[in-house]
């Protein structure tokens, strides 16, 4: 019986353009540039004891020539994510069946406080596990196992979502049925099968 569904945030119930796509178009910086800095960047902040994160951008700025503070720099690329609506209110649907909403996410702090703006995340998530936090950064299989220990859960008893296929075959790697987030219409498809 599925008591539980684990979503990944960003790409499910907040949807945006890639920021790399972003500074390609509006600051003339190749994604070829740009994406292996954000990826060393976000190894580092995504982890408990992570200085801010502007303070690792920043010197990225600098050696581009880019002048961009930190709050103009967090409006930026957080303001550009768009809350699905139809997420929200099927998590609604789902958690007003008894079924718990958990939130599984490599994020780091300045971007989950944003978060924290959001009515939905308090009113339909029932925890959000942020990497900054929890110290396990997916695919890391302790990054599930932390949620099913602390809800006293089993695999079989979740679903989970992500639009990474790498951060799939580690939740199957410890019983969670997991499926690959495509679109909305798909994802109510395959939990109201799985309800059944």
């Amino acid at each position: 019986m599925i008591k539980a569904v684990i979503f990944d945030l960003n790409g499910i119930f907040l949807q945006s353009e890639k920021l790399s796509d972003r500074f390609e178009r509006d600051f003339k910086i190749l994604s070829s540039i740009f994406l292996p800095k954000l990826k060393i960047i976000m190894e580092k902040v995504r982890q408990p004891g992570a200085s801010p994160a502007f303070s690792y951008w920043k010197e990225v700025f600098k050696e581009w020539n880019i002048e961009l503070k930190e709050k103009d720099f967090w409006d930026y690329w957080f303001l550009a994510e768009k809350q699905s609506d139809r997420m929200i209110e099927y998590a609604k649907i789902l958690k007003s069946r008894g079924i718990k909403i958990f939130i599984l996410s490599n994020n780091f702090k300045e971007r989950a406080t944003f978060y924290n703006h959001y009515p939905w995340m308090h009113e339909v998530v029932d925890r959000a596990y942020f990497s900054w936090q929890t110290g396990f950064v997916k695919p890391d299989i302790r990054a599930w196992q932390l949620i099913l220990d602390e809800n006293n859960l089993r695999g079989d008893e979740c679903i989970y979502f992500d639009d990474q296929e790498k951060n799939i075959e580690s939740a199957r790697n410890i019983g969670i049925k997991s499926f690959l987030f495509t679109n909305e219409n798909e994802l109510e498809k395959i939990i109201n099968s799985e309800l059944k």
